[in-house]
C-alpha cells in the first residue's frame, strides 16, 4: 500500500511538472500584443554635452509587449482589455523565424533613430552629414510579385537601369508605372549581382496602385556633431521616431521643451519630419496613461477618419484618462504645441 501511494505521488508530481511546462513554456501558433511601458527617454538618448533639464518633465518612449503565446498567456489575454491575439502568420511571414523577425524590428529601430537624428539636428541648426550605403529588402510579402525573386537582405542597386540611392527612389519610380508593367531590378546578394524581371500588380495595401510586395530600408551613415548615443536595447520597430526626434531636439536646444509635463507619443518619422501611422496605438495610449503621462502625440494622417489619432482619442475616452491626446502630422507641429504650453 505504501509503495502504491509513493508511485501515485511520483506520477502526480510528473503530471504536474508536465502541465506547468505546457502552460508556461509551450508555444502556440499565436502572437499576443499588449500594453507595454512608457519610460523616460533621457537614459535612452544622450547628446554629448547636453545638460540635464532643470524641470521635472520628460519625453517618454512608449512600447508594446509582444511575443509568441504560451497557453497561460493566451488564456490571460482572452480576459484582458487591449490585448490582441493574432495568428502567427499575421506576424511572421512564411518561413520567417522569431529571430529573423526580431532582427528586422531592430533594423527598423536603427533606421528610425537615424531619421530622428536628421530631423532634430536640422531643426536645431547643428552639423550633420549623410552618406547613402544602399537600399535593402527588409521583407517580401508571400504570393506577391517579388515572392521567389527577391529575398530579405538583398541590396537593390538599380531599377530599369536607374541607380537607386534611397528607398523612396524605387517607391516613386514604381508609382509612375501602371499595373501589369514589368520592371528590371538589379540586386546584390551575397557578393553576387543578379538581374530580376518583376511584373507590377495592383496591391490592396496601396489602394490598388502598382507594387511588387516588398518592404525596404535605406542604409544611411549619419554623422552628427555633437554626437548622440542610443541605448534602446532590444526594443524594435519604427514607431519611436517622433519621440526620439523630440528628445534629441530638446537636448540640443536651451529651452526645456517639456515645460514640466510628462510627454509621450508615437509615430514613425521620415527624413522630412513627417509623422506616419503605426500599429497598436490603443495599447500605447493605455501604457502612457498607466505611467502618468500628461500629453500623448498621435499621428493625425491628414485628418483621416480612421487615423491613429481617432483611435487614440476613442481609447482615451474609454479608459477615462485626463491625458491630452494631440494630433500631429509633422515634427514641427509637435514642437510648436510644446513651445506654446505655459
Amino acid at each position: 500500500m505504501y509503495r502504491s501511494k509513493s508511485k501515485l505521488r511520483i506520477i502526480g508530481f510528473i503530471v504536474a511538472v508536465i502541465a506547468i511546462f505546457f502552460l508556461f513554456s509551450y508555444q502556440l501558433p499565436y502572437y499576443i500584443h499588449s500594453p507595454g511601458n512608457a519610460d523616460p527617454l533621457n537614459p535612452v538618448v544622450q547628446v554629448d554635452g547636453a545638460e540635464d533639464s532643470e524641470g521635472d518633465g520628460d519625453m517618454h518612449l512608449v512600447t508594446i509587449r509582444g511575443g509568441q503565446a504560451t497557453p497561460f498567456q493566451y488564456i490571460m489575454a482572452k480576459f484582458r482589455d487591449y490585448n490582441d491575439i493574432l495568428p502567427i502568420e499575421d506576424v511572421l511571414q512564411e518561413g520567417m523565424t522569431n529571430e529573423e523577425y526580431h532582427q528586422i524590428q531592430l533594423l527598423m529601430m536603427e533606421s528610425s533613430q537615424e531619421a530622428s537624428m536628421v530631423v532634430a539636428y536640422q531643426a536645431a541648426g547643428e552639423k550633420i552629414t549623410i552618406d547613402y550605403d544602399g537600399v535593402y529588402v527588409v521583407s517580401v510579402v508571400p504570393d506577391m510579385p517579388a515572392d521567389g525573386k527577391l529575398k530579405t537582405g538583398d541590396e537593390i542597386t538599380e531599377i530599369d537601369g536607374n541607380a537607386i540611392k534611397e528607398a523612396n527612389d524605387l517607391i516613386e519610380y514604381v508609382k509612375s508605372k501602371n499595373n501589369g508593367d514589368q520592371i528590371h531590378v538589379t540586386i546584390k546578394r551575397n557578393d553576387e549581382t543578379l538581374e530580376k524581371d518583376i511584373t507590377l500588380q495592383a496591391l490592396e495595401a496601396l489602394d490598388g496602385k502598382p507594387g511588387i510586395g516588398i518592404q525596404l530600408v535605406t542604409n544611411r551613415s549619419v554623422a552628427v556633431s555633437p554626437e548622440v548615443n542610443f541605448s534602446s536595447g532590444d526594443i524594435g520597430g519604427p514607431s519611436a521616431g517622433l519621440m526620439f526626434s523630440l528628445e534629441i531636439y530638446d537636448q540640443l536646444t536651451d529651452e526645456d521643451l517639456t515645460k514640466g509635463y510628462q510627454v509621450a507619443g508615437t509615430g514613425e518619422i521620415d527624413y522630412d519630419g513627417n509623422v506616419g501611422r503605426i500599429g497598436g496605438i490603443d495599447k500605447k495610449v493605455v501604457a502612457a496613461d498607466r505611467s502618468g503621462c500628461d500629453i500623448f502625440f498621435a499621428p493625425n494622417e491628414n485628418d483621416s477618419e480612421d487615423s491613429n489619432y481617432q483611435v487614440a482619442k476613442r481609447v482615451a475616452e474609454e479608459i477615462g484618462t485626463d491625458m491630452k491626446v494631440v494630433p500631429v502630422d509633422t515634427f514641427e507641429e509637435a514642437v510648436s504645441y510644446l513651445e506654446e504650453l505655459s
